[in-house]
């Protein structure tokens, strides 16, 4: 399910249509044929097969167990709870309940689909990297902030860039064993796309932050981190959900790194502490 809400944007119509209706009835879908699938949803079989690719599953065959399963779930009444839109009539006790719900599942759906081999990797080359160039425009450009300040902290060289000019000329200046990172909710912000087609062209290490990974921005990918595509309301803008699926990857990122470079990043932490501890304690006069 998690999958299905990641993936789901960049499907074709017919296969929304197969998406959907598994989702809405996965009990009497796991019942179903590939070909009694294509026939309830108006598609053909080799559209049921390719939704079942899509959404990760080697065939229909493992698409139609892993529905069984989920059946089994939510009749042991385990199911997780969707919420509902926030109303404008909403009491801000409804207001705060609802967006934590939807933040809880947000970040569930995001750690469920996120693979960890590629974020394995990614850390990896984030340790080893000479320099780390980040790239994101508007909320994911706070994202990129806020993980380039924890680099810094713990001593490694990193740069975040919201403007396309400065972007692009420092992507020129990567080579290989450099790192540069995309984040882009929609995988389609052509101003975080063409800095990260650049350093990939000079042989960095490239890894986007996605909630559609079968978008463009993919394609100049070296690794592909996948984030939660939660549903837009019109007063819980993609840019507000999409944020703290971002926020959970850095974090992950971020601590990864930490763990493998201890010995050094401790220090580091605890040295910019103290540089900034008089800035937090007021200083007496004498």
């Amino acid at each position: 399910m998690a999958t299905l809400r990641a993936v789901g944007p960049s499907m074709t119509r017919s296969m929304q249509r197969v998406a959907e209706t598994v989702a809405a009835d996965p009990a009497g879908c796991a019942a179903l044929t590939v070909t009694g699938l294509a026939e309830r949803t108006g598609t053909s079989e080799a559209t049921v097969v390719r939704t079942a690719r899509l959404l990760g599953y080697p065939g229909y065959r493992d698409l139609r167990l892993a529905l069984a399963a989920l059946a089994a779930q939510q009749a042991a009444g385990r199911a997780p709870a969707v919420t509902a839109d926030i109303a404008v009539d909403d009491p801000i006790a409804t207001v705060v309940a609802k967006l934590a719900q939807e933040e809880q599942q947000c970040l569930a759906d995001t750690a469920a689909a996120l693979d960890t081999s590629q974020l394995d990797a990614a850390v990896a080359a984030l340790v080893s990297a000479r320099r780390i160039d980040v790239y994101g425009i508007a909320a994911s450009g706070l994202v990129g902030q806020d993980l380039v300040q924890k680099l810094l902290r713990i001593g490694l060289i990193a740069h975040a860039h919201t403007d396309l000019h400065l972007a692009v000329t420092g992507a020129v200046q990567l080579r290989p064993g450099d790192v540069a990172i995309a984040i882009t909710h929609s995988g389609r912000t052509a101003d975080v796309i063409e800095p990260l087609h650049t350093a990939f062209a000079h042989g960095a290490t490239t890894v986007a932050i996605t909630g559609n990974p079968a978008a463009e921005v993919a394609q100049y990918a070296d690794l592909v981190l996948t984030t939660s595509s939660a549903r837009e309301s019109e007063l819980r803008p993609a840019a507000m959900s999409s944020r703290t699926s971002q926020l959970l990857v850095v974090d992950c990122l971020f601590i990864g790194v930490a763990q493998r470079t201890y010995a050094t990043a401790a220090p580091a932490l605890s040295d910019s502490y103290e540089a900034l501890a008089h800035r937090r304690t007021p200083r007496t006069s004498r």
